[in-house]
């Protein structure tokens, strides 16, 4: 069994940067997708950024240019940088592991709030 634990969230101010971090209590190297995601208040959970073993990355529209994943296998750490914060970014962010569709683990979550 693996744990998530996600760290860096925190209040900013619109403009403003964050480093959210996923550490994992094992090994990444064999999880096929990290992702964060996030969830606002009275809306559905979202896919933000997701990174391949191979290192490949996809964005959500709204973050694209902003926002940039990252994984290092040998910290078991994938991390979001996230620049020019918006308060629409205020959000939970959650850390979202996937091996081969069979095991899937998700992260307790970290509190971004963006004020304007």
């Amino acid at each position: 069994q693996v744990q998530l634990v996600e760290s860096g969230g925190g209040l900013v101010q619109a403009g403003g940067s964050l480093r959210l971090s996923c550490a994992a209590s094992g090994s990444i190297f064999s999880f096929n997708v990290m992702s964060w995601y996030r969830q606002a208040p009275g809306k559905q959970r979202e896919l933000v950024a997701r990174i391949t073993s191979g290192g490949s990355t996809n964005y959500a529209d709204s973050v694209k240019g902003r926002f940039t994943i990252s994984r290092d296998n040998a910290k078991n750490t994938v991390y979001l940088q996230m620049n020019s914060l918006k308060p629409e970014d205020t959000a939970v962010y959650y850390c979202y592991a996937n091996r081969m569709n069979v095991y899937i683990y998700w992260g307790q979550g970290t509190q971004v709030t963006v004020s304007s």
